[in-house]
């Protein structure tokens, strides 16, 4: 069996069609465009590049996009400061923290003081909050993109059994209180597999989604994979490779040679759920500029 390839790129042109077109209804219902803006402190390679990719992605479906840069020496009042202009500012509707932040700084003081009508993160305790009661409002955007990929895809998840291996605040939990929602693209048996698991194998041949978020190449092999799965690679990240003129490559959570032959359905790493998460952002961003005018 070789499994065929999710195409994130392809999921999320389907989204920012979408959005384009909600924001020139936006546009003519209200005679400007919603306004997302990124504070970006520090000079990590990484979170620079994932930054110029909202900013081509804002502009691409015409969503008004700003970035305040600081330098890593920043103080926390200051930043919460920053965030606090923002949160007065009407011509910013969505707030996103580029994270991590500096050591120095305390993560959580900085979500808490964003206005949760403009966290588009979804990290807010109150937005958290919304989707643990199954009422949500903005939930982060990469378990909102393989969500919607699953869709796309046609996979049934109404009583599938699914299996998250990961529990961060910003992937795995978010997403197994997403797919246990009733409704399409849910309802599904979720377990989440961590640190504490004793034997996650025998969890992960279980399922019938398998959905990597660990952020540890080569965490799944093949031979945790049930055949005919459908498996989600969340993870990213950066592998030294003299052969490539970047001198690394990007690779996933899951051995994807192996694993391909014996799923039905595998995202590639890069150009598989990293589209996504930035396409559904941009969904995040129009929803958030709706309800501030629905008031």
């Amino acid at each position: 069996m070789t499994a065929r390839i999710i195409d994130g790129k392809e999921v999320a042109a389907k989204v920012h069609e979408e959005v384009a077109a909600g924001v020139t209804e936006y546009r003519e219902q209200h005679g400007s465009a919603p306004g997302l803006t990124v504070v970006l402190v520090g000079d990590d390679p990484a979170s620079h590049s994932y930054v110029k990719g909202k900013e081509r992605a804002c502009e691409r479906v015409g969503i008004s996009s700003e970035t305040i840069l600081r330098d890593a020496s920043i103080t926390q009042e200051e930043l919460i400061g920053i965030v606090n202009d923002l949160n007065n500012d009407s011509k910013v509707h969505g707030i996103l923290l580029q994270l991590p932040l500096p050591d120095h700084i305390d993560d959580a003081a900085v979500i808490h003081a964003t206005d949760p009508m403009k966290d588009v993160d979804g990290l807010h305790p109150e937005n958290a909050g919304l989707l643990v009661l199954g009422e949500p409002r903005f939930a982060p955007a990469t378990p909102l993109g393989v969500q919607r990929m699953l869709l796309e895809e046609g996979v049934e998840m109404k009583g599938a059994r699914v299996v998250i291996v990961g529990r961060s605040k910003l992937v795995g939990m978010p997403l197994a209180l997403l797919l246990l929602q009733k409704g399409p693209g849910a309802n599904s048996t979720v377990t989440v597999c961590h640190t504490g698991t004793t034997n996650i194998a025998a969890e992960t041949r279980r399922a019938d989604v398998l959905i990597a978020a660990a952020g540890f190449p080569g965490t799944v092999t093949a031979d945790m994979v049930k055949p005919g799965a459908v498996v989600i690679d969340v993870g990213v990240s950066r592998v030294d490779d003299p052969t490539r003129k970047r001198g690394y490559r990007l690779t996933g959570d899951v051995e994807f040679d192996s694993v391909s032959e014996v799923a039905s359905a595998i995202t590639p790493v890069p150009g598989g759920v990293g589209p996504m998460t930035i396409a559904m952002l941009l969904v995040n961003v129009l929803q958030a500029a709706k309800l501030a005018n629905s008031n």
